[in-house]
C-alpha cells in the first residue's frame, strides 16, 4: 500500500553568517538527508533534543520554511488515487489548498499561533471558509461542532472567548480543533504538550488519541518528551543534529534501542525502579552548533563506541532487525 507520507532524502540549509563562513561549506545543514514513511492511520513519533531539526521538518512538509532556507528532497503525499504530489514542486496556490484541508498542523505555542483580538471560533470558522464553499453561519456551525470534538465544555459559548481568556489546556484545545475542522489525513503536532501540566498532558494525549481513532487520521508526533511518544506512537524515529539515526518499532526503539545515543537517552530517563540515591546517568558532552558539525556521525564525539571510521563520513541507516534501523557501524556494542 502507498504511504500517506513519503519523505525521501530531504536536506534544509541555511546561509551560514559571515562569522561562521567557511570554505568548502558556506551553508549551515540543519536537516541531512532525512527519509521515513507515514502510512494511513499511524503515528509516528520524531524525537530529539532542542536544536535536533523537529521543527524545521515539520514545517518543510507544510512549506513553511523561512525565506532563506533552502530545502531539497521530495516529500511525497497520497492523492487517494495511488498517485501522489511532491509537495517540493507543488503550484503555490495547490499547497495552500492542500495545507489546511488534507494535512494540518498543530503549532508549538497556541498564545502565539492563536489571534489575541479574534474570538476562537471565528478562527477556526477561517480556516473551514478558507476551503469550503459556505456560509459564515455554516462556518461558525462547524467551528463549534468541532470544538466539541475536542472535548471542550459549553462550545457554543466558549467559541466567543478571546484566548486570554481560555486556560493553557484549552487553548491547546482550540488549535486541535482548527487543525481537525476540515478532517484532514494528516496531523503534524509540534510539540502538542508543551507547558502544559502532567494532568492536562495526559487529557491532551488522550485526546489526541480518540481523535485518531474518530477520524483515522494519520499524525506525525514531534516531541523531546520520550514518556509522551512512547504512550501515542506506533514506531519511533530519533533525530540528533539534523540526522535521522534511529528509526523503528515503538517497542523495539524503547526496549531494546541500537544506536547509542538513543541508549542514552533511555538511560537518563528516571523511572520506579531508579535508585534514588545514586545521580542520573548522563550523555557526557554537548550537542555541537550546525557550524561545528563535521562530515561524520554528528555524535562521534560524545559517543564511548566510537571507531575511528565514525569521524570520516556520516553511517548509513543499518537494518539492525525487521523494521528497526540504526545510523551507527557499531550497533552491536554492549
Amino acid at each position: 500500500m502507498l504511504p500517506l507520507l513519503d519523505v525521501r532524502n530531504l536536506t534544509i540549509q541555511f546561509p551560514a553568517p559571515k562569522s561562521v563562513a567557511r570554505a568548502p561549506s558556506p551553508a549551515l545543514v540543519a536537516v541531512r538527508d532525512l527519509s521515513f514513511t507515514l502510512a494511513p492511520s499511524e503515528v509516528l513519533g520524531l524525537v530529539g533534543e532542542s536544536g535536533s531539526g523537529k521543527s524545521l521538518t515539520s514545517l518543510a512538509l507544510m512549506r513553511l520554511l523561512p525565506p532563506q532556507a533552502k530545502a531539497s528532497g521530495e516529500i511525497l503525499f497520497a492523492n487517494g488515487d495511488g498517485s501522489a504530489h511532491n509537495l517540493q514542486q507543488l503550484p503555490d496556490e495547490e499547497m495552500r489548498n492542500l495545507r489546511g484541508s488534507s494535512m494540518a498542523m498543530i503549532f508549538q505555542e497556541p498564545m502565539t499561533a492563536l489571534n489575541p483580538v479574534m474570538r476562537v471560533g471565528d478562527q477556526i470558522a477561517e480556516a473551514v471558509v478558507a476551503h469550503h464553499r459556505v456560509t459564515r453561519k455554516e462556518a461558525w456551525d462547524r467551528a463549534v461542532s468541532a470544538m466539541q470534538d475536542v472535548a471542550i465544555p459549553d462550545p457554543a459559548h466558549r467559541a466567543r472567548d478571546y484566548p486570554h481568556q481560555l486556560s493553557g489546556g484549552m487553548r491547546q484545545r482550540v488549535m486541535i480543533a482548527m487543525a481537525i475542522v476540515n478532517r484532514p489525513q494528516l496531523l503534524i503536532a509540534d510539540e502538542p504538550t508543551t507547558a502544559l501540566d502532567v494532568t492536562i498532558q495526559a487529557q491532551i494525549l488522550e485526546l489526541l488519541a480518540e481523535l485518531r481513532e474518530k477520524f483515522g487520521l494519520a499524525m506525525l508526533l514531534i516531541s523531546h518528551d520520550l514518556a509522551v511518544v512512547s504512550q501515542v506512537a506506533d514506531r519511533v524515529a530519533v533525530m540528533y543534529v539534523g540526522n535521522l539515526i534511529e528509526l523503528g518499532a515503538r517497542r523495539d526503539v524503547f526496549l531494546a534501542p541500537a544506536h547509542p545515543y538513543t541508549r542514552g537517552l533511555l538511560k537518563a530517563v528516571p523511572t520506579l525502579k531508579t535508585d534514588r540515591a545514586q545521580p542520573l546517568q548522563t550523555i557526557e558532552g554537548a550537542v555541537p552548533p550546525l557550524h561545528a558539525v563535521l562530515p561524520g556521525c554528528p555524535f562521534e564525539p560524545r559517543c564511548e563506541f566510537r571507531v575511528a571510521e565514525c569521524a570520516l563520513s556520516l553511517p548509513p541507516l543499518v537494518e539492525v532487525a525487521p523494521g528497526h534501523w540504526a545510523r551507527c557501524p557499531v550497533v552491536n556494542a554492549p
